[in-house]
């Protein structure tokens, strides 16, 4: 009895891919796909949060002599024909806030300087800029 062969001479076709090389290919290209997108979204949320960013604000100086009121000095940086708010609170002793104001700036100038007066619940013995977003 004779066996018969089934597969094909080996290197007279060319070289057969197996299974598993096809599946090691599929691989490395969904990969590198993967890694591109990944990339160009931190890519996109890296230039997003540069550009977002348009107003900026430093405390100068507060003044919560007052029993019921607090005063902060404000300088803010933004683009000229924009708008935007800050957010200032007033903190007691124990660092619980007292108060807050969110502050309006959309006058026609790339820098504006501006005392803040906020209410406050009791006394204050601090000021903090909380941060600055654009309108």
């Amino acid at each position: 009895m004779s066996a018969v062969r089934e597969d094909l001479p080996e290197g007279r076709y060319g070289r057969a891919r197996s299974a598993d090389e096809r599946t090691d290919r599929r691989l490395k290209i969904t990969g590198g796909v993967l890694g591109v997108l990944f990339l160009a979204m931190i890519v996109w949320f890296g230039w997003s949060h540069v550009t977002g960013t348009a107003i900026s604000g430093e405390m100068i100086k507060f003044d919560v002599s007052a029993a019921t009121q607090a005063k902060v000095h404000l300088e803010v940086h933004k683009d000229r024909e924009g708008s935007g708010y800050c957010t200032v609170r007033a903190l007691a002793e124990d660092g619980s806030e007292v108060g807050r104001k969110d502050a309006l700036f959309d006058q026609d100038a790339a820098r504006v300087d501006k005392v803040i007066s906020l209410r406050t619940t009791s006394q204050a013995t601090a000021v903090e800029l909380v941060g600055c977003s654009p309108a």
